[in-house]
């Protein structure tokens, strides 16, 4: 381990042995409904990774929680503890594997005897539909902060942090690249929630919805999710090529006409994407969000995470 303040550096052997004595819940058949596609997660990656990670969130989450009830004693409330949710944001860029880092997260801290519910929510469900991109001229920014609905987010958070007894969030869906209309998913007081989005822990002038407050104001704990461009500019290419073997192939797919023109044009599109959209949304908005994680994992080239930052100061 090493120290540069205010983050602690561990490498992958290292981060590995604080997984102590930590059980592993998961099986392999596990791992193959919580792959995404084009990701490579393995059992290993799991014991020394994510073992440790969810070792840590189960202390800080028994921290406070006890924080919070000696402050309820202190101000003299008695009655039912309506604990508030521990509140994880998740970020990280394009096609880096955040979703499955989502994923695996739930599943593991499901099976803690201390917090058995556990929500999933992504930022995609506060894009603004597409009729409303295109009406404001942004359509090809999707995914920039300028394209989310940030006061239904931060008024989602807010809600869920207060303790309300049902929150819902609208419903994005990948396959038509739009919201659904009148489909909601509905988050009813969670031991913890994770919110998982490319700007979760933006704090430019788009980010909140109320003056001086950011979303990431309500965060407990943050992790962003790291690697070379170069390597996610890959992973986004090789997820490209795998969808227009699936998912595109589904005639209602947005992307359906992907999935039949040759090769060449296809990967030239895929090109411009990234160098016209997500590579500059992950250069200008995401990447400079990274520092302000409370922990920083970063990936290889081969998917798996080589080296991980744990905040300290």
């Amino acid at each position: 381990m090493t120290s540069r303040a205010p983050f602690a550096t561990f490498d992958r052997d290292a981060w590995a042995r604080l997984r102590d004595q930590t059980p592993l819940t998961l099986s392999e058949a596990d791992l193959d409904a919580l792959r995404g596609i084009n990701e490579r997660l393995s059992l290993d990656e799991v014991q020394a990774i994510w073992l440790p990670v969810t070792r840590l969130l189960n202390l800080r989450f028994a921290a406070l929680r006890e924080l919070r009830r000696v402050t309820q004693t202190f101000l003299g409330r008695t009655g039912p503890d309506h604990a508030s949710p521990f509140i994880l944001g998740l970020a990280g860029s394009v096609a880096v594997g955040k979703s499955t880092a989502g994923r695996v997260l739930q599943t593991i801290l499901s099976r803690w005897p201390e917090h058995p519910r556990v929500d999933l929510v992504t930022t995609d469900g506060f894009l603004f539909p597409n009729a409303t991109l295109e009406a404001r001229g942004i359509l090809q920014r999707k995914g920039f902060p300028e394209s989310y609905d940030l006061r239904g987010l931060m008024r989602f958070v807010a809600d869920v942090r207060e303790g309300a007894e049902e929150v819902s969030a609208p419903v994005y869906s990948h396959l038509f690249y739009d919201i659904i209309p009148n489909e909601r998913q509905y988050v009813r007081r969670p031991d913890i929630l994770i919110l998982e989005g490319l700007n979760v822990l933006q704090r430019g002038a788009h980010a909140t919805g109320r003056k001086g407050v950011y979303v990431s104001d309500y965060f407990d704990f943050s992790i962003y999710v790291d690697a070379d461009e170069a390597a996610i500019r890959e992973w986004f290419f090789q997820r490209f090529r795998r969808l227009r073997e699936t998912a595109f192939r589904d005639p209602h797919s947005y992307f359906h006409k992907y999935a039949s023109m040759p090769e060449a044009s296809a990967m030239q599109l895929a090109h411009t994407v990234w160098d016209n959209i997500n590579g500059v949304n992950l250069r200008q908005n995401i990447a400079p969000t990274r520092e302000r994680a409370d922990l920083i994992l970063e990936k290889a080239a081969d998917h798996t995470v080589q080296r991980v930052r744990l905040r300290v100061g």
